[in-house]
């Protein structure tokens, strides 16, 4: 159940997971706005996210960081583990999309990962890269971000995963729960980042 940092495995599979599933080749930002929900909802309902990637609000929307420089073949800020993974299962086409290379390997998720990658693609899975950008400006974690974004105060403001908790109503129901599950999610993410700072 607990966080402990990025899992480069996990998110190199969910990347590779929604290009088989939605089609291939995938298109960046969709793909990384599919895998911010997914991370979402998972953290709202279990307490973890999937990837445990760290998030900015950019101008498009939430990006899950390290998620972006495996796509992007970001060399220096990324391992040569990082980079020797990504290129087993995934092969960038183009400035804007990605394949896949390799059948996803899904031993590295948990059931409840599985489920919420299903969950995501089923409700969002067809919409395009532009509309999932504009529905993530609905959210209270970028939107608390937005007019330091237009002002360009900064490119990019690093997000709080306490903010991925609050409702939001979009047209799939998803972000909107029961108050006492989530606040029971809330509380086991609060307790792992207290053991995290201990450890």
């Amino acid at each position: 159940m607990l966080m402990r940092g990025f899992n480069y495995k996990k998110a190199v599979q969910a990347l590779n997971f929604l290009a088989e599933k939605n089609g291939s080749p995938l298109n960046k930002m969709k793909a990384i706005k599919l895998i911010w929900l997914a991370d979402r909802l998972h953290l709202r309902t279990y307490g973890r996210t999937i990837t445990g990637d760290v998030y900015f609000a950019l101008p498009y929307g939430p990006v899950p960081s390290t998620t972006r420089d495996i796509l992007e073949i970001n060399s220096f800020s990324l391992s040569d583990d990082e980079l020797n993974y990504s290129n087993e299962y995934l092969v960038i086409t183009d400035k804007l999309n990605y394949n896949t290379n390799k059948v996803p390997n899904t031993k590295v998720f948990s059931k409840t990962d599985l489920d919420i990658l299903e969950k995501i693609l089923e409700k969002y899975g067809a919409f395009d890269q532009f509309t999932l950008s504009k529905l993530s400006h609905q959210f209270p974690e970028w939107k608390k971000y937005e007019s330091a974004l237009k002002q360009k105060v900064a490119s990019r403001f690093e997000m709080n995963y306490i903010d991925f908790f609050e409702d939001v109503d979009d047209s799939t129901k998803l972000f909107i729960a029961d108050p006492s599950s989530t606040q029971l999610a809330k509380d086991i993410y609060l307790e792992d980042q207290k053991m995290s700072n201990i450890l």
